[in-house]
């Protein structure tokens, strides 16, 4: 593994730069409150914990993290729902991100990670449960 962010290789009369990989920490998330989610991200957390129904074909399937925005976990430990964005046509850029859940058909629980992102994986912030 890499001591340093940067680490630099020289081969013959070329230099490499090699870059550890990012790993995002629990205190790199920022937190937001449940009740300042926007008002769909709020139905789409209660769906999520009331185990459906769920309005898209895709809400309940494997997040894989590969952006590294989330904490490691294994592969299978998040998955993503997706929060509606009026006037889109598309599912949008908003979702949900629960860790811990098995399946789209089981409830995850209140210990369960829940993450908000409303700009396409780009950034994410912890849901703080009330």
């Amino acid at each position: 593994m890499f001591s340093k962010a940067l680490t630099y290789i020289a081969a013959g009369c070329c230099a490499f730069a090699l870059i550890a990989p990012v790993h995002a920490r629990d205190t790199d998330l920022g937190t937001i409150p449940m009740a300042s989610l926007p008002t769909e991200a709020q139905s789409t957390l209660t769906l999520i914990k009331q185990g459906g129904p769920f309005p898209y074909a895709k809400d309940g399937v494997v997040f894989g993290n590969y952006e590294r925005q989330l904490p490691l976990q294994r592969r299978g430990y998040y998955h993503e729902y997706t929060v509606p964005t009026p006037g889109s046509r598309s599912r949008g850029a908003r979702r949900i991100i629960v860790g811990g859940a098995p399946s789209k058909s089981a409830t995850p629980t209140n210990s369960a990670d829940y993450f908000y992102t409303g700009d396409h994986y780009a950034s994410f912030q912890r849901i703080k449960q009330n």
